[in-house]
């Protein structure tokens, strides 16, 4: 039920790397994907003074808006990462998680939280919503349509107000005929440290990866400077909570089930990826 069986690869499908960064060292990234075959281009983020007053949320914008200025022009789709990415060794030989030669494609996650599945399509990639955007493949209209987006929200909220634009990618794109996909399991681990206007507005502190591909190519930031068995307890405690969100039909809703014509791939989908002894 994986997407093992298609044979689009990553690092033959996008047509860069974009590192969104502020001042995180991104030369070990940017040494992984290079050896997988990617070009990597970092976006770092320029301090003014303007920027004391803006929340993070806003900053986080205007970086990723920046991204979609520079995918929106490309042939190919464009991989967007943040600087806290942490891949899985062979990222670039893993399939992507959509067909790229659907003309309506929008985003689809590479790492994802708060997923949730809505359909599998008969070659087996699956529709679905996720809210971070730590790693993201964008397409050329996909990112030339989410510059309204970006738009709407700085008419909305400002700058100095906090939003959660990040998941309203899902529900702006499909509202303009795009379809939004998520992998059969995450290609990387968030290692970055909580953000503090996450937990101001009474959401998760800390987001990490329910299951992943494979073994990641370098210990996450969160874990440098701790015990191995840090590592191991976060990993855990991702894959607990992936399942509890399984379990209580928040990864796969009951209403999407009924809904669906063959809810057998569905399920199957939801609960197999889970079957990995990888942490």
């Amino acid at each position: 039920m994986s997407n093992n069986k298609h044979s689009h690869q990553l690092v033959s499908n996008v047509s860069k790397i974009l590192i969104i960064a502020c001042k995180e060292s991104t030369q070990q990234l940017e040494k992984v994907f290079t050896e997988e075959g990617f070009e990597c281009q970092v976006l770092r983020q320029e301090f003014l003074p303007e920027y004391e007053n803006y929340s993070r949320s806003y900053l986080c914008l205007m970086n990723h808006l920046r991204a979609w200025e520079i995918a929106e022009k490309e042939q190919l789709p464009t991989l967007i990462i943040e600087a806290d990415f942490v891949p899985v060794v062979g990222i670039g030989k893993l399939p992507l998680p959509f067909n790229p030669n659907h003309p309506d494609v929008g985003i689809s996650w590479l790492y994802t939280c708060a997923t949730q599945v809505y359909s599998i399509l008969p070659e087996g990639y699956a529709e679905g919503f996720s809210v971070s955007t730590v790693a993201y493949i964008v397409t050329p209209k996909a990112a030339h349509s989410l510059l309204g987006l970006a738009s709407e929200i700085t008419q909305k909220y400002g700058s100095t107000k906090y939003s959660s634009w990040d998941s309203t990618l899902d529900s702006y794109l499909r509202a303009r005929n795009f379809k939004n996909f998520i992998p059969w399991r995450n290609y990387g681990e968030h290692g970055g440290a909580p953000n503090p206007e996450h937990h101001q507005n009474k959401l998760s502190k800390t987001h990490r990866a329910d299951v992943l591909y494979g073994k990641l190519a370098f210990v996450p930031p969160y874990a440098a400077s701790e015990s191995r068995m840090t590592f191991f307890w976060v990993r855990l405690q991702a894959r607990l909570k992936g399942l509890a969100r399984l379990m209580s039909g928040r990864f796969l809703r009951l209403k999407v089930i009924k809904g669906a014509s063959v809810p057998s791939k569905l399920l199957k989908f939801a609960f197999f990826r889970h079957f990995c002894w990888q942490l």
